[in-house]
Order: structure tokens, then C-alpha cells, then sequence
């Protein structure tokens, strides 16, 4: 039985394929009985989409791959604090559990919807596992933008 810690590697080295690639380095995956589901990590600029993030990508991967719309059962693992947009994805698509590494203070969905739950009711949250590095990941990409 895999923990919260190692779920959250494999969306870390989602979003270092990310970062590799050019992209705002976020990654997520999706994880249903103890098994990776759906990865998906930022593809914007790749795929010229502003809703190409990486919850959105991992959410449809995850339905494919089961062949259900919603993932009652499942928890996203996502290295940044989903934003508003996918948010409301992770709503919609009903995820049991949601885990996030680092917050986002700059496009986060706390930044809109405050202290409100927006995820589905029946949702459970954890947030700050592997939060450091998921953060200095971030640091580092936009360092080097700057840079």
C-alpha cells in the first residue's frame, strides 16, 4: 500500500516533464485503488490551450481509463493548488480525495473562492505533502525565466 508521499513523487516527476518541456511545471495524477489511473502535467503552450493543466488532463486520462465520467473513489495528487478552473473540474468529475503539494497564493482557487470549499461536498482535502519541493520547483522554472 503506496502513501500520500509516494503518489505525490510520481506528480512531482509529471511536473519535471512539464518544466523539461517549457511549461509552467504542474503535474498531476489520478489514483484509484492504490493505482495510478490518470497522469496529465501543464501542456499550454505545447498544445496552444489555456485549459491544457495538468488536473484537466490527469481527470480525462482517469476517465478514459475506467470509462466513467465521475471518480467517486479516486484522489488527484497535484503538485500546486488547483486553480479555480480546475477547481471546478474536480468538482464536476466528483473526486473523492484531493491532495496538493504547494499553495498559490497568485492563481490558486483560494485567491476567488476564500476559505469555501469548492470541490465536491463529499470531497476530502490534504494539502503540503512534498509542499516544499513542489514549491521550489516553481521558484526555480520562474528564476530561470527571469533569469
Amino acid at each position: 500500500m503506496y502513501d500520500d508521499t509516494h503518489f505525490m513523487k510520481e506528480a512531482l516527476r509529471m511536473a519535471q516533464q512539464a518544466y523539461d518541456a517549457g511549461e509552467v511545471p504542474v503535474g498531476a495524477v489520478v489514483v484509484w485503488n492504490n493505482k495510478i489511473i490518470g497522469r496529465g502535467s501543464n501542456q499550454v503552450e505545447q498544445l496552444s490551450d489555456s485549459t491544457a493543466h495538468a488536473e484537466m488532463i490527469a481527470i480525462t486520462a482517469a476517465c478514459n481509463q475506467i470509462g466513467a465520467k465521475y471518480l467517486p473513489e479516486a484522489t488527484l495528487y497535484v503538485t500546486v493548488e488547483p486553480c479555480l478552473m480546475c477547481a471546478g473540474a474536480i468538482y464536476w468529475s466528483k473526486v473523492g480525495r484531493i491532495v496538493f503539494g504547494a499553495s498559490d497564493p497568485k492563481n490558486g482557487y483560494k485567491r476567488i473562492a476564500g476559505n469555501q470549499n469548492p470541490f465536491h461536498p463529499k470531497a476530502s482535502l490534504s494539502y503540503g505533502i512534498m509542499g516544499q519541493e513542489c514549491a521550489q520547483l516553481m521558484k526555480d522554472f520562474f528564476a530561470a525565466r527571469r533569469g
